[in-house]
């Protein structure tokens, strides 16, 4: 990734966009066929060169186009001809994302089979489910590794839209009327280039576009903080449901030789903090003066390479952490059964009602014995069966079945088919 925006292939795709619209030019009959074909053979650049000029131009594209020229003979009046800067530097950008678009397509594809494999692996793997941080009701690892595999199939579908936003290229002139240069010429470089022809744009593309693919990757990144974030909550000593791999020689603190810390996952949460600034920067660059002006140049040349970099980095990163975590299915069920069988208290309301009694009858009947079993750290169960109001209503087979975790997982299946996860 690093390796598409060095200067070289920058430079290198700028040169492109000129010789392109050169042989567009000369489709046309404006210039001499003969003169294309020794600019396409025999144009090139020296970065050194370039920097030497642009300390005296100022101006990135004359010094490249200067330094070009200085390659060329009697051709090299028709480099850059008809074109403005930005039509060769956003159509060079097009081409630059659909590159770095083609990797993260793989990136994203890649991780989605990791999660794949693992929701799989642990489809029945049962544990405790939580909200507020509080044991709720049983749940499967499988599950909660079926949500990130839904949520990463949504980011999926929004970058194919934000990255077909982005690939796009425009030549249409000084402030986008066409006036110096056809349409022709803009529809030919960017089918050459393989990306789309932007339908209309002032001296630039609209950078509503860039917002929107730059908020996409924000989502890629919060989605990896927030399965990152979980992983950092299950790790923690007096759960430890799952552990990110440790390997041989790894150091966990400089003071405490026991330490094992979910490092990569904390390294995610930063991540991702970053790339969520680099969005609000993207939106502060929608807003130019009248046609242009330069000042959402210096800010993408800053979050372009490195937001695409920290994408294709966390979703390498956290795809081999997922794919190698350690899970501990027999400290998820110890976890499941330190409240006391509280975490049944749904299914003996329900099964009350079922047997006759009303909601608030039995809510009410309920609630009092799951506070005096919180409260003095005792069983629920017994609580239950010492009630005639219970055993009246519920067989000792009933409440054998009612507190039987494996009943939380009779819709797994179901779930796992609804999102495409057979």
């Amino acid at each position: 990734m690093a390796n598409i925006w060095s200067e070289e292939n920058k430079y290198r795709a700028w040169l492109e966009v000129e010789i392109l619209a050169d042989e567009a030019w000369a489709e046309l009959g404006e210039i001499p066929k003969e003169d294309v074909v020794k600019i396409r053979e025999k144009a090139d650049f020296d970065i050194d060169r370039i920097l030497e000029i642009e300390q005296q131009t100022r101006h990135d594209v004359v010094a490249f186009t200067r330094a070009v020229s200085e390659t060329l003979g009697e051709e090299r009046k028709w480099v850059h001809f008809g074109l403005t800067s930005t039509d060769v530097v956003d159509t060079a950008y097009g081409y630059l994302y659909k590159q770095a678009n083609t990797i993260i397509r793989k990136d994203l594809d890649n991780f989605l089979n990791i999660i794949a494999d693992k929701a799989k692996e642990h489809k029945f793997t049962i544990m405790m489910g939580r909200t507020h941080g509080v044991h709720a009701e049983p749940t499967t690892f499988g599950l909660k590794l079926a949500t990130w595999y839904s949520e990463m199939k949504r980011n999926i579908e929004r970058f194919e839209h934000a990255a077909a936003g982005v690939e796009a290229g425009k030549i249409s002139g000084a402030v986008g009327n066409f006036a110096n240069i056809p349409p022709f010429v803009e529809k030919y470089v960017c089918d050459k280039l393989g990306i789309r022809a932007q339908e209309i744009s002032t001296q630039v593309l609209p950078r509503d576009l860039h917002a929107e693919y730059f908020a996409v990757l924000a989502s890629i990144a919060t989605s990896i903080e927030r399965m990152a974030t979980e992983i950092r909550g299950l790790q923690k000593s007096e759960q430890r449901e799952v552990e990110e791999f440790f390997v041989k020689g790894q150091k966990g603190s400089s003071a405490m030789p026991h330490k094992r810390n979910p490092i990569g996952s904390e390294n995610m949460t930063g991540l991702a903090r970053v790339i969520r600034g680099h969005m609000v920067t993207a939106y502060e660059n929608v807003s130019l003066w009248h046609e242009r002006d330069i000042s959402h140049s210096s800010a993408e040349r800053i979050i372009t390479p490195d937001t695409t970099i920290l994408i294709d980095y966390m979703l390498n990163r956290f795809g081999n952490i997922v794919k190698n975590l350690t899970v501990f299915p027999e400290n998820m069920r110890r976890n499941m059964n330190s409240t006391f069988g509280l975490i049944y208290s749904q299914r003996v309301m329900l099964s009350l009602i079922e047997k006759g009694m009303t909601r608030e009858e039995a809510y009410d009947l309920v609630q009092p014995k799951t506070a005096y079993s919180w409260d003095n750290q005792t069983d629920f169960r017994p609580l239950l069966e010492a009630d005639e109001a219970v055993t009246s209503r519920l067989t000792p087979e009933e409440i054998d079945d009612i507190f039987d975790p494996v009943y939380y997982t009779k819709r797994v299946d179901d779930i796992f088919h609804r999102i495409g996860l057979d």
